[in-house]
């Protein structure tokens, strides 16, 4: 008789259990609107995005290969087009309102000048200085190294950001491959 009483009040538990789990899953499928969560993950995602086309591009300047560039300036102008802003912080939203248009443009001009591999590099100069501060901002899913080439720009000088220790110069391409040094490192 004990056993029957002590099973049944195991079943009873379990029950009242399973049964409260699930209606903690059903209330949490329905309180939480996802559409700022969504939103923002989103955003994260196109911001990884616009990152990636950002350092297969200067991957593409570094192996002196303007075609390459030029497509991944077209994907970056389309990857900036299609970040959804709602989620953004005010914070957040100046800067990207402050550099989004420029660096737009610049992606569009790597983008239509596949023939013109310097003309690329002067539109990725300032390309770099505008990922920079997105990337300052919106952290870019991976740890970054702004790196610095003393030579180009008539020893002016330029940075851009890379995904690796290694140096693999985009302004001076296979000419002086590992011109520069890393200046930052960004997480």
């Amino acid at each position: 008789m004990k056993n029957i009483i002590m099973s049944m009040a195991i079943i009873t538990i379990s029950a009242a259990a399973c049964n409260s789990d699930t209606t903690q899953k059903n209330n949490t499928d329905v309180k939480a609107p996802q559409s700022s969560n969504d939103t923002g993950t989103k955003t994260i995602a196109s911001i990884k995005e616009i990152v990636g086309h950002y350092l297969e591009l200067k991957n593409a300047l570094a192996n002196d290969n303007g075609k390459e560039a030029a497509a991944h300036g077209k994907a970056m102008v389309e990857a900036i087009e299609k970040l959804n802003k709602t989620s953004l912080t005010a914070a957040q939203k100046k800067v990207y309102d402050d550099v989004a248009d420029d660096a737009k443009e610049m992606a569009e001009h790597i983008g239509s000048n596949g023939d013109k591999i310097e003309h690329q590099r002067e539109h990725f100069d300032m390309l770099s200085k505008d990922m920079y501060d997105i990337v300052k901002a919106f952290g870019a899913g991976q740890t970054l190294y702004q790196d610095f080439c003393p030579m180009y720009n008539d020893k002016k000088g330029a940075t851009w950001l890379s995904e690796t220790k290694e140096i693999k110069n985009p302004y001076l391409g296979k000419k002086m491959p590992t011109c520069g040094s890393v200046k930052e490192e960004i997480k």
